[in-house]
Protein backbone atom coordinates (compact mmCIF):
# COMPACT_ATOMS: atom_id res chain seq x y z
CA UNK A 1 0.00 0.00 0.00
CA UNK A 2 1.72 3.25 -1.08
CA UNK A 3 2.51 5.60 1.77
CA UNK A 4 1.28 8.96 2.43
CA UNK A 5 3.80 10.07 4.92
CA UNK A 6 8.08 9.48 4.30
CA UNK A 7 8.46 10.33 0.81
CA UNK A 8 11.79 12.11 1.74
CA UNK A 9 13.35 9.28 3.58
CA UNK A 10 15.54 6.77 1.37
CA UNK A 11 14.95 3.36 4.04
CA UNK A 12 11.64 1.53 4.99
CA UNK A 13 10.14 2.73 8.09
CA UNK A 14 10.71 1.08 11.27
CA UNK A 15 8.20 -1.94 12.22
CA UNK A 16 7.55 -0.11 15.15
CA UNK A 17 6.77 3.33 14.15
CA UNK A 18 4.41 1.65 11.58
CA UNK A 19 2.75 -0.28 14.34
CA UNK A 20 2.72 3.20 15.92
CA UNK A 21 1.40 4.83 13.45
CA UNK A 22 -1.54 2.61 12.37
CA UNK A 23 -4.60 3.48 13.13
CA UNK A 24 -6.59 1.68 10.95
CA UNK A 25 -7.98 -1.11 13.65
CA UNK A 26 -9.83 2.24 15.27
CA UNK A 27 -10.63 4.13 12.66
CA UNK A 28 -11.43 1.36 9.96
CA UNK A 29 -15.25 1.90 11.37
CA UNK A 30 -14.94 5.43 9.38
CA UNK A 31 -14.65 4.23 5.60
CA UNK A 32 -18.42 5.17 4.64
CA UNK A 33 -18.44 8.41 6.17
CA UNK A 34 -14.72 8.45 4.02
CA UNK A 35 -16.48 8.04 0.64
CA UNK A 36 -19.50 9.95 1.42
CA UNK A 37 -17.25 12.88 2.31
CA UNK A 38 -15.50 12.79 -0.90
CA UNK A 39 -18.15 11.65 -3.14
CA UNK A 40 -19.39 15.38 -2.60
CA UNK A 41 -16.11 16.91 -2.55
CA UNK A 42 -15.33 15.41 -5.74
CA UNK A 43 -19.18 16.88 -6.97
CA UNK A 44 -18.19 20.19 -5.68
CA UNK A 45 -14.30 20.10 -8.00
CA UNK A 46 -16.31 19.42 -10.76
CA UNK A 47 -19.25 21.97 -10.53
CA UNK A 48 -16.84 24.39 -9.79
CA UNK A 49 -14.56 23.61 -12.74
CA UNK A 50 -11.61 22.83 -10.35
CA UNK A 51 -11.34 19.54 -12.01
CA UNK A 52 -13.51 18.60 -15.56
CA UNK A 53 -16.90 17.06 -14.71
CA UNK A 54 -15.35 13.49 -16.99
CA UNK A 55 -12.90 13.73 -13.75
CA UNK A 56 -15.05 14.23 -11.40
CA UNK A 57 -17.33 11.73 -12.45
CA UNK A 58 -14.86 8.64 -12.98
CA UNK A 59 -13.63 9.51 -9.16
CA UNK A 60 -17.43 9.67 -8.48
CA UNK A 61 -18.13 6.36 -10.17
CA UNK A 62 -15.18 4.46 -8.64
CA UNK A 63 -16.30 5.97 -5.06
CA UNK A 64 -19.69 4.78 -5.30
CA UNK A 65 -18.27 1.39 -7.02
CA UNK A 66 -15.91 0.69 -3.95
CA UNK A 67 -18.56 1.42 -1.80
CA UNK A 68 -20.75 -1.63 -3.01
CA UNK A 69 -18.48 -3.39 -2.98
CA UNK A 70 -17.10 -2.86 0.57
CA UNK A 71 -20.98 -3.30 1.60
CA UNK A 72 -21.71 -6.71 -0.03
CA UNK A 73 -17.96 -8.07 1.25
CA UNK A 74 -16.55 -8.49 -1.58
CA UNK A 75 -13.36 -6.43 -0.42
CA UNK A 76 -11.64 -5.72 2.55
CA UNK A 77 -9.61 -2.58 3.55
CA UNK A 78 -6.08 -3.51 2.48
CA UNK A 79 -4.63 -4.23 6.35
CA UNK A 80 -0.98 -2.46 5.30
CA UNK A 81 -2.83 0.81 5.05
CA UNK A 82 -2.02 3.34 8.00
CA UNK A 83 -5.26 4.45 8.46
CA UNK A 84 -8.75 4.41 6.53
CA UNK A 85 -8.38 7.40 4.07
CA UNK A 86 -4.86 5.93 2.72
CA UNK A 87 -7.05 2.66 2.63
CA UNK A 88 -9.97 4.26 0.91
CA UNK A 89 -7.34 6.48 -1.32
CA UNK A 90 -4.95 3.10 -2.26
CA UNK A 91 -8.44 1.01 -3.21
CA UNK A 92 -9.60 4.00 -5.51
CA UNK A 93 -6.17 4.19 -7.05
CA UNK A 94 -6.67 0.61 -8.17
CA UNK A 95 -9.63 1.49 -9.53
CA UNK A 96 -9.80 4.73 -11.54
CA UNK A 97 -5.83 5.48 -12.42
CA UNK A 98 -4.04 8.41 -11.76
CA UNK A 99 -6.81 10.44 -11.56
CA UNK A 100 -7.74 9.34 -8.30
CA UNK A 101 -5.38 12.09 -7.06
CA UNK A 102 -7.40 14.86 -7.79
CA UNK A 103 -9.83 13.80 -4.99
CA UNK A 104 -7.51 15.85 -3.06
CA UNK A 105 -7.53 18.97 -5.08
CA UNK A 106 -8.29 21.79 -2.30
CA UNK A 107 -8.67 19.26 1.08
CA UNK A 108 -6.59 18.22 2.92
CA UNK A 109 -5.94 15.48 5.45
CA UNK A 110 -7.03 17.26 8.37
CA UNK A 111 -10.91 18.76 6.89
CA UNK A 112 -11.14 14.88 5.76
CA UNK A 113 -10.61 13.52 8.96
CA UNK A 114 -12.48 15.86 10.95
CA UNK A 115 -15.86 15.99 8.38
CA UNK A 116 -15.65 12.09 9.12
CA UNK A 117 -15.71 12.15 12.34
CA UNK A 118 -18.37 15.03 12.61
CA UNK A 119 -20.09 12.67 10.15
CA UNK A 120 -20.02 9.32 12.17
CA UNK A 121 -20.95 11.17 15.19
CA UNK A 122 -23.91 12.73 14.05
CA UNK A 123 -25.35 9.23 12.93
CA UNK A 124 -24.12 7.85 16.00
CA UNK A 125 -25.92 10.62 17.69
CA UNK A 126 -29.15 9.56 15.92
CA UNK A 127 -28.90 5.66 16.66
CA UNK A 128 -28.68 6.24 20.04
CA UNK A 129 -31.28 8.54 20.58
CA UNK A 130 -33.55 5.90 18.54
CA UNK A 131 -32.09 3.04 21.47
CA UNK A 132 -33.10 5.30 24.65
CA UNK A 133 -36.44 6.61 22.84
CA UNK A 134 -36.99 2.32 22.78
CA UNK A 135 -36.29 1.96 25.89
CA UNK A 136 -38.49 4.71 27.48
CA UNK A 137 -41.20 3.37 25.54
CA UNK A 138 -40.96 0.01 27.11
CA UNK A 139 -40.68 1.92 30.55
CA UNK A 140 -43.73 3.48 29.33
CA UNK A 141 -45.59 -0.05 28.43
CA UNK A 142 -44.60 -1.77 31.52
CA UNK A 143 -45.60 1.04 33.58
CA UNK A 144 -49.27 0.96 31.81
CA UNK A 145 -49.57 -2.65 31.90
CA UNK A 146 -49.18 -2.75 35.70
CA UNK A 147 -51.12 0.73 36.70
CA UNK A 148 -52.18 -0.68 40.21
CA UNK A 149 -48.77 -2.13 41.34
CA UNK A 150 -47.63 -1.00 44.88
CA UNK A 151 -43.95 -1.29 46.17
CA UNK A 152 -42.32 0.32 49.09
CA UNK A 153 -40.39 3.20 48.47
CA UNK A 154 -37.00 3.34 50.13
CA UNK A 155 -34.74 6.64 51.34
CA UNK A 156 -31.77 6.62 52.94
CA UNK A 157 -32.05 2.80 52.54
CA UNK A 158 -34.86 2.57 54.72
CA UNK A 159 -38.59 1.82 53.83
CA UNK A 160 -40.19 5.56 53.58
CA UNK A 161 -43.89 5.63 51.85
CA UNK A 162 -45.47 3.38 49.54
CA UNK A 163 -45.38 4.31 45.75
CA UNK A 164 -46.63 2.77 42.59
CA UNK A 165 -44.16 0.52 40.37
CA UNK A 166 -44.91 2.57 37.58
CA UNK A 167 -44.55 6.20 39.55
CA UNK A 168 -41.08 4.40 40.09
CA UNK A 169 -40.26 3.22 36.28
CA UNK A 170 -41.44 6.73 35.51
CA UNK A 171 -38.49 8.17 37.61
CA UNK A 172 -36.41 6.66 34.65
CA UNK A 173 -38.31 7.95 31.81
CA UNK A 174 -37.97 11.16 32.90
CA UNK A 175 -33.97 10.82 33.62
CA UNK A 176 -33.85 9.22 29.77
CA UNK A 177 -35.74 12.31 28.54
CA UNK A 178 -33.01 14.62 29.72
CA UNK A 179 -30.28 12.15 27.94
CA UNK A 180 -32.12 12.56 25.03
CA UNK A 181 -31.90 16.47 25.68
CA UNK A 182 -28.17 15.90 25.60
CA UNK A 183 -27.53 14.26 22.98
CA UNK A 184 -29.60 16.49 20.60
CA UNK A 185 -27.86 19.20 22.27
CA UNK A 186 -24.37 17.66 21.45
CA UNK A 187 -25.49 16.63 18.10
CA UNK A 188 -26.07 20.47 17.23
CA UNK A 189 -22.41 21.46 17.75
CA UNK A 190 -21.23 18.14 15.97
CA UNK A 191 -23.51 19.38 12.59
CA UNK A 192 -21.15 21.83 11.48
CA UNK A 193 -19.50 21.24 8.25
CA UNK A 194 -15.09 21.76 8.49
CA UNK A 195 -14.65 20.59 4.76
CA UNK A 196 -12.53 23.28 1.97
CA UNK A 197 -10.63 24.41 5.72
CA UNK A 198 -8.13 22.46 4.50
CA UNK A 199 -4.77 22.15 6.61
CA UNK A 200 -5.54 25.05 8.42
CA UNK A 201 -6.06 28.24 6.15
CA UNK A 202 -8.58 27.38 3.29
CA UNK A 203 -7.31 27.24 -0.30
CA UNK A 204 -6.61 29.09 -3.16
CA UNK A 205 -8.86 27.43 -5.31
CA UNK A 206 -12.53 28.66 -5.75
CA UNK A 207 -14.49 25.91 -3.67
CA UNK A 208 -18.06 26.12 -2.84
CA UNK A 209 -18.36 25.19 0.71
CA UNK A 210 -21.99 25.47 1.28
CA UNK A 211 -22.60 23.10 -1.50
CA UNK A 212 -20.41 20.01 0.11
CA UNK A 213 -21.85 21.01 3.71
CA UNK A 214 -25.93 21.09 2.09
CA UNK A 215 -24.55 17.50 -0.03
CA UNK A 216 -23.48 16.17 3.65
CA UNK A 217 -26.54 17.06 5.35
CA UNK A 218 -24.56 19.76 8.16
CA UNK A 219 -26.84 22.65 9.14
CA UNK A 220 -23.93 25.47 8.50
CA UNK A 221 -20.74 25.53 7.68
CA UNK A 222 -17.78 26.26 10.22
CA UNK A 223 -16.23 29.90 9.09
CA UNK A 224 -13.14 29.74 11.06
CA UNK A 225 -10.78 27.92 8.99
CA UNK A 226 -8.54 27.26 11.67
CA UNK A 227 -11.06 26.50 14.67
CA UNK A 228 -12.49 23.67 11.92
CA UNK A 229 -9.60 21.37 11.49
CA UNK A 230 -8.58 22.00 15.15
CA UNK A 231 -11.72 21.64 17.52
CA UNK A 232 -12.27 18.37 19.36
CA UNK A 233 -14.51 18.76 21.59
CA UNK A 234 -17.45 17.36 20.05
CA UNK A 235 -15.68 14.59 20.40
CA UNK A 236 -15.59 14.72 24.23
CA UNK A 237 -18.98 15.58 24.83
Amino acid sequence: MRKLWGGRFEGATEPLIEQLNNSLPFDARLWPQDIQGSIAHATMLGATSIITPEESRQIIAGLESLKSDLEQGTITLPADAEDVHTAVEGLLRERIGSVAGKLHTARSRNDQVATDIRLYLKEACDNLDAEVKQLQETLLAIAEAHIGAILPGTTHLQHGQPVLLSHHLMAYFWMLARDRERIADARRRIDRSPLGACALAGTGFPIDRQQTADMLGFSEVIPNSMDAVSDRDFSIE
